[in-house]
């Protein structure tokens, strides 16, 4: 069976959005490498409206820049959202309806890694129904200090606990933290 894996970026103070604020003077090499490593293990993503609509006007635009862009934009991707009606990013389909038993078939077809950036209600909605099988925490050694209440990973959810499964300390100070989630109490 297939994972999800979730990757989110977030400051020590819990922003995990205003990342032109923070996240790149924090994304060296081995960075580089983590993100193309993570990427490359995975053969889809998964997204909601709010990232699709950043993404597909982003990457699309660096085709032919490098393989990073060049696998984002050539892989299988996948929009849960009730209001996309034709997307046009390629090999880009929808996801409504039931989006529980939708992803569930995604999770149970054969291929590698399904791949989630960020945080935000489509992640609450796999870690509910116990479909995001991996959490990825890209921890940046800084304070944003702007955050709002909408841009914190910390938001009012379901207690859920996870086990700690692996460490990626880079130079820079950032560190990857890798959970698995257990079920909701």
């Amino acid at each position: 069976m297939r994972k999800i894996v979730n990757a989110t970026y977030m400051t020590l103070d819990g922003d995990i959005q205003n990342m032109q604020d923070w996240h790149f003077e924090y994304f060296g090499e081995d960075a580089t490498k983590t993100a193309a490593d993570q990427l490359m293990s995975s053969d889809a993503l998964i997204m909601g409206r709010k990232t699709y609509d950043g993404f597909s006007v982003a990457w699309p635009e660096r085709a032919g820049a490098d393989e990073f862009s060049d696998r984002m934009n050539s892989m299988q991707k996948y929009v849960v959202s009730s209001t996309l009606q034709d997307p046009t990013w390629t090999n880009t389909a929808v996801i409504s309806g039931d989006v529980v038993a939708q992803v569930q078939k995604l999770k149970e077809q054969d291929g590698t890694n399904i791949l989630q950036y960020g945080y935000g209600p489509v992640t609450r909605l796999l870690l509910e129904n116990g479909l995001l099988d991996e959490f990825r925490i890209w921890l940046h050694p800084v304070l944003s200090g702007k955050a709002k209440p909408d841009d914190l990973l910390y938001r009012d959810f379901a207690q859920t606990k996870f086990t700690l499964t692996g460490t990626d300390v880079h130079s820079t100070g950032t560190v990857i933290l890798t959970y698995t989630p257990e079920k909701a109490v």
